[in-house]
């Protein structure tokens, strides 16, 4: 029997990753537990494990002490020399006292204590894994879905990843083979449990570090991102070789490296821009793909006003405002756009012509929305000249 357990063992350590060490340490704990329960036991005792012959035994501790009060616990300096003349008061004096049917009830009573510690030690292993990949991409085949979370497996654990975590555009179905990030790795009572995402910036980046050689060994450098997940995104990248360019080596040739995340990504789009250190470039390259004729700052309210040409006005704010929302997200300054008309008679009467008058935002907004339904601007075709007939029609 004791071969064969060593011969689990072995087994054990090869298919859970489990070091013999610790198997060997719960084994030997629960077949104290076994001896101390089944017989009755409750002197100090060592199991002993002979890995090389696979003998099990049970030796009872004993201190040498010169009148014995508890004989379970102590053995007479005279009794301690008869086994070894070399023993002393103090000494502790080991005794073999292993039943003779104590195989097949240990066996038994063991079985449940070895598979629980084993169940503990396979999920330290497991946790120890996964919290090193934490802010980390990996590869998950959906399992199930339910009404709270999509059930992904990742291999030697099944991450939970929530309704609020999953991007609108994608439906999910089992055996789907999708990318996720690992938000959060926790150990709980029922073992680690994984919380993964597909709407986090972190996947963007990691993706764009598996597909772009140059993010990975860090001759381009992810400065920010701003994503509204499964509509668009936007990232900013910067080189400080002048040599190379930051943004070309994002798209790739004929784009083939942001396709790749586009295509991972169930057509989400990404407008990648240039980092600049100056915020009047980098706000103004934020609202890519709208042009920019002057960019105002104000470095106290960490505020820009822009002003984009009139033709442009509805394609800078974006559907939505997402756009500009997105723009002021990934450079953190607040931007107000205006149009260049708009801009003029703002102007008009001001001694600073460098200074806009402030608009409430939300006067902003209404007005920009207004624009936008009367205008109906959808690309740059349309001139500043067809733009002033129109709204000369409608008035």
């Amino acid at each position: 029997m004791a071969s064969d357990l060593l011969d689990a063992i072995s087994a054990l350590e090869k298919d859970k990753g489990i070091s013999k060490e610790v198997l060997i340490d719960a084994l030997e704990a629960a077949l104290i537990s076994a001896y101390k329960r089944n017989f009755n036991q409750a002197q100090n005792v060592r199991v002993d494990i002979n890995e090389a012959s696979g003998s099990i035994k049970v030796l009872a501790r004993k201190d040498v002490v010169d009148e014995v009060v508890d004989p379970r616990l102590q053995i007479s300096l005279e009794q301690a020399k008869e086994i070894n003349s070399q023993y002393d008061i103090g000494d502790i004096v080991e005794i073999e006292v292993t039943p003779k049917n104590f195989g097949r009830i240990a066996a038994q009573t063991a079985k449940q204590v070895v598979t629980q510690r084993v169940r503990e030690a396979e999920r330290g292993v497991i946790y120890s894994e996964f919290i090193d990949r934490e802010d980390d991409i990996m590869t998950g085949i959906v399992q199930r879905i339910d009404h709270r979370f999509i059930y992904v497996d990742l291999g030697r654990v099944e991450a939970l990843l929530p309704a609020s975590e999953q991007m609108p555009n994608e439906q999910y179905h089992p055996h789907d083979r999708i990318k996720v990030y690992i938000t959060k790795v926790e150990n709980t009572t029922k073992g680690p449990s994984v919380m993964v995402s597909r709407t986090h910036p972190g996947l963007l980046k990691r993706l764009f570090e598996l597909e772009v050689p140059e993010i990975y060994d860090g001759t381009v450098e992810i400065k920010s991102i701003a994503r509204e997940a499964g509509d668009r995104s936007k990232i900013a990248v910067y080189a400080e070789d002048p040599e190379v360019d930051p943004v070309g080596s994002c798209v790739g040739q004929k784009g083939s490296r942001v396709q790749a995340i586009v295509t991972e990504l169930k057509g989400e789009k990404i407008d990648i821009v240039r980092w600049s250190s100056d915020p009047v470039e980098y706000v103004a390259n934020a609202l890519s793909p709208s042009k920019v004729v002057k960019v105002l700052v104000d470095e106290e309210e960490k505020a820009t006003t822009v002003v984009v040409p009139d033709y442009q006005l509805s394609l800078a704010i974006g559907k939505k405002g997402q756009n500009a929302r997105l723009a002021a997200k990934l450079t953190g300054w607040k931007i107000d756009i205006k149009s260049e008309s708009e801009a003029g008679d703002l102007l008009l009467g001001q001694e600073d012509e460098n200074t806009f008058d402030e608009i409430e935002p939300q006067e902003q907004a209404d007005f920009n929305e207004e624009l936008t339904e009367e205008r109906k601007v959808e690309t740059e075709s349309e001139t500043f000249e067809e733009l002033k007939e129109l709204e000369e029609n409608n008035e």
